[in-house]
């Protein structure tokens, strides 16, 4: 592995577009900080409006061709940077620690996964059907074709930089269609990185664009209301995505939003209290618990309670807190200042209204925007982090009697992106995971996100899927050609 100074000194810091490394206009930059340190990395181009049309404008003028380009042809490109990827795993991972926090060991599985879409959607590129149909009163014939749905614009958050560009990219080249992808400002670094490999892997220019910049909104709600682009593709807060929603309204665009998450995590009484612990570990500390699928409710049976508590506070209470490139650290800092503030005021709002702390809850002194893993009990569903995203690791513990009781409660939020069940009554789990509002449910166990499944949610949670079978469906117009034969 490189230094760190090395690995970013690696990376470009300009705006790609049409195959080429660009100022931004002016020569505009802003600063990308270590949020372990609060110190500054780097400074990367800060794109304007004019450098957002450029890079749409090249996105529609690569379209034609690069829809024209074989399937197989697209593969290969996305089995290259597969390739590329793994091999540069290790920089790669070091990279997206200094720029966003997460422990080394987590970068790295980042990279896999994000790795991973890429050679998912290898193979989707060269399975993209249609279907053939004798028409019921048998004069004519259906010919279904699909087709890209054009230039695509791609926004990607802060809490897995690389993984969430690779889900949005993979489909967008399997399916033949050009875009823009624009980074969060806290995270610029790993998707230029991942320009280059893809410029490596010889996605042809104009096919893939980046532009990083501090103002968003600013920069992509002129290419959405441009009508240059056909598709947007959005995760982040279900607060941003309805502005964005609105915005796509004028142009009619396709829309995908992967948006916020309230994820209930539910223990029964007849559950593996050894599992149901490495499950609520898994659900709530990936990523500090900066995560959509992180779970944000956990309601443990009222007879089970005092012990899962107490087994899940002896757990996180032993992780390690630190920087992410130091050993053994399982816990990096939370994103930026307003991230640790936000987590700070919900633990007290609770504490404020009765809940009793069983691990954590203090922010130590020094640099950095650290928390503590933090278990709560006895939180009141009146509490605000009941309804918010925590996005912290911070682990709200909530009785419940019966089974009617605690679905009522999991739907009891306008989110339904994933939910957590642990039993062992079969019946029980297949009652619960139909009646529970969420697109996902994993059950007896606390990860649910892979590259073969499909990504999404109900309700304010989003929009489409992203991933699996389905996932380059969202990057293909269906086409209707009918033919006459008497």
């Amino acid at each position: 592995m490189s230094d760190e100074s090395s690995v970013i000194e690696a990376v470009e810091k300009r705006l790609f577009i049409d195959g080429k490394w660009v100022e931004a206009t002016r020569g505009a930059t802003f600063d990308v900080v270590d949020p372990s340190t609060g110190e500054v990395l780097c400074a990367v181009a800060d794109a304007s409006p004019a450098d957002g049309r450029a890079a749409l404008e090249a996105a529609v003028a690569a379209q034609a061709d690069f829809a024209r380009t074989s399937p197989r042809d697209r593969a290969d490109m996305l089995m290259a940077a597969y390739e590329l990827l793994m091999e540069r795993a290790d920089d790669l991972a070091l990279l997206m620690t200094l720029e966003m926090g997460k422990p080394l060991p987590e970068a790295r599985g980042e990279i896999a996964y994000a790795a991973e879409f890429f050679r998912h959607f290898a193979g989707e590129a060269v399975r993209i059907d249609g279907g053939y149909q004798t028409a019921p009163a048998g004069n004519a014939r259906f010919l279904i074709a699909k087709q890209p749905v054009g230039p695509c614009l791609l926004i990607t958050p802060w809490n897995f930089p690389m993984a969430m560009g690779t889900r949005k990219l993979g489909p967008a080249i399997a399916a033949g269609c050009t875009s823009v992808i624009k980074p969060a400002h806290q995270t610029p670094l790993s998707m230029l990185a991942l320009m280059g490999i893809l410029a490596e892997a010889g996605v042809p220019a104009g096919a893939v664009n980046c532009v990083t910049a501090m103002d968003a909104g600013g920069v992509m709600e002129p290419l959405i209301r441009s009508g240059l682009a056909r598709k947007l593709s959005f995760t982040g807060s279900t607060r941003v995505g309805r502005v964005l929603l609105e915005q796509s309204a004028e142009k009619v665009l396709r829309t995908s939003l992967e948006l916020g998450g309230n994820a209930p995590f539910i223990v029964f009484e007849d559950a593996d209290l050894d599992e149901a612990v490495d499950g609520a570990i898994a659900a709530k500390m990936r990523n500090m618990g900066e995560a959509c699928t992180a779970a944000n409710r956990l309601f443990v049976h009222n007879s089970i309670i005092d012990e899962f508590g107490r087994r899940l506070a002896d757990r996180m209470g032993a992780l390690t807190v630190g920087r992410g490139t130091e050993p053994d650290v399982k816990v990096g800092p939370l994103i930026d200042a307003a991230g640790l503030e936000k987590v700070r005021s919900l633990v007290a709002d609770a504490v404020g209204r009765g809940a009793t702390v069983l691990t954590g809850g203090e922010v130590a002194a020094g640099n950095g925007y650290f928390y503590p893993p933090t278990v709560l009990t006895g939180v009141p569903r009146d509490a605000a982090m009941a309804d918010q995203e925590i996005f912290g690791p911070v682990a709200p513990l909530t009785p419940f009697s019966t089974e009617e009781e605690v679905v009522e409660a999991a739907n009891d939020t306008e989110y339904g992106l994933v939910a957590y069940v642990f039993t062992n009554d079969l019946r029980r789990a297949l009652r619960v995971a139909e009646s529970i509002e969420t697109g996902m449910v994993g059950l007896n166990q606390g990860v649910v996100s892979n590259p073969a499944a499909p990504f999404g949610g109900m309700k304010q949670s989003g929009l489409g899927r992203e991933g699996g079978a389905v996932g380059i469906d969202e990057f293909l117009e269906t086409k209707y050609i009918g033919i006459a034969v008497s």
